[in-house]
């Protein structure tokens, strides 16, 4: 079969990553357009696809009013812009690839769905966690029934203190009004896992906690010298959050990828100095806007009387998530990587190290990036919806706990879904 011809429209990290399979394996996918405000950005991407003049955009608006010439589009726009050109794209007919978080409300996401689901197009969000090779053996564990009943489960995503500083105080998601809630930007990914492995269960009822505790103007040390910019304060060698520290450090290691190719185009030491003295990236991190929580726990009551337990937090060195599953016959333990299966009969312990499968193209999130690409791409050359594992209904039910966890955490209540 021909390849499937792909158009991105939002060329950041996600986009371009997403896009980098069409460059691994052209033969499958093609990238014919890409739209995106910034320069550089758009610029940098077409240039890898070889896209001519004729498939460039600045937005996704005047991409959308093309007359349709791609089979799929990746949406990979900022959180509160993916309800726009995800019902536009439906609306054309081309079949949706949705970074996630589908949109920042439950309105937004229901009308996604909706007009997914009119224009009969196939659909996937990006819950990258799905596909892991990771969470691909521990499914299979699950659903061999070598833990019998699955019970309970115990969840931690450690957002990691500079990953915290990056994205969630200076960066693009620390303001709820211009992106969303934390829930929702960083581990809408979690809840949705955890309902994929308990195969899908209906979630009931939800609690949560959560604060910003830290990253507050009257939380900043108070010591001479202290500045509103990394680059003019005197505390800045003992600060943990030193943009200094996390970019130039870096920078000096030889590193220029994320998170350092966020803040600037210029990726030499100079050049990632002057982006910290005018851009948002060298704030202090106790003077940005930022509003979002910077730790919340959630608690969870699925059909079956099962439980699980999650935790999110930015107080820890970050690094893969980890996961207690407790069955009725054994028990797992998880690491994003390397999964221990302890069985109550035999009293036996497994160790299954799942590494080596991740290594290679499209490594990022534990194999994920491709995994989603190939089974996104392959259910849109056969017309076969059942080969996404993110689809429409799916996603919306699990970022609908994200929802009812927020409502909860503000009302300080338990709320019914």
């Amino acid at each position: 079969m021909p390849p499937v011809k792909l158009i991105v429209a939002g060329t950041g990290s996600r986009g371009s990553g997403y896009a980098a399979y069409a460059e691994k394996f052209p033969d499958q996918a093609q990238v014919v357009g890409v739209a995106d405000p910034r320069e550089f950005h758009r610029g940098r991407l077409a240039r890898a696809h070889s896209v001519g003049p004729e498939g460039v955009f600045q937005t996704w608006e005047e991409l959308a009013k093309r007359r349709k010439f791609a089979d799929a589009v990746i949406v990979a726009t900022q959180d509160a812009l993916h309800a726009a050109p995800a019902i536009a794209f439906a609306r054309k007919g081309y079949h949706i690839l949705l970074e996630k978080p589908m949109a920042p409300n439950e309105r937004d996401c229901r009308r996604i769905v909706k007009a997914v689901e009119k224009a009969g197009v196939i659909f996937a969000v990006c819950h990258v966690m799905r596909y892991t090779t990771y969470t691909r053996k521990v499914k299979e564990i699950v659903d061999s029934g070598r833990l019998g009943e699955v019970v309970s489960i115990q969840h931690l995503e450690p957002v990691g203190y500079w990953h915290q500083a990056h994205s969630f105080v200076r960066g693009n998601w620390g303001n709820e009004a211009a992106s969303s809630p934390m829930l929702l930007a960083k581990s809408c990914h979690d809840l949705d896992w955890i309902s994929y492995i308990l195969g899908g269960a209906k979630c009931l009822r939800v609690s949560s906690f959560g604060s910003l505790n830290h990253f507050r103007r009257d939380k900043k040390p108070a010591a001479a010298g202290a500045a509103a910019r990394c680059t003019d304060c005197a505390y800045e060698p003992q600060c943990p959050y030193s943009a200094k520290k996390l970019y130039l450090g870096r920078i000096r290691a030889g590193r220029t990828d994320w998170p350092t190719d966020v803040i600037t185009t210029d990726l030499t030491e100079a050049g990632v100095m002057q982006a910290l003295r005018e851009g948002s990236y060298g704030r202090c991190a106790y003077e940005c806007d930022n509003d979002v929580v910077d730790h919340q726990v959630v608690n969870l009551e699925f059909e079956g009387d099962r439980t699980a337990a999650f935790t999110m937090t930015a107080f820890n060195e970050g690094g893969g998530r980890r996961t207690w599953l407790f069955g009725t016959r054994g028990a797992l333990y998880g690491d994003d990587r390397t999964i221990e299966v302890r069985d109550f009969l035999t009293d036996g312990k497994e160790v299954i190290d799942t590494r080596a499968d991740q290594a290679g193209i499209l490594g990022g999130h534990g194999g994920g990036d491709f995994w989603l690409m190939k089974s996104f791409v392959e259910a849109v050359a056969a017309g076969d919806p059942k080969k996404v594992l993110s689809g429409p209904q799916t996603s919306l039910e699990t970022h609908r706990m994200v929802f009812a966890a927020e409502r909860a955490r503000r009302t300080g209540r338990v709320v019914e879904l």
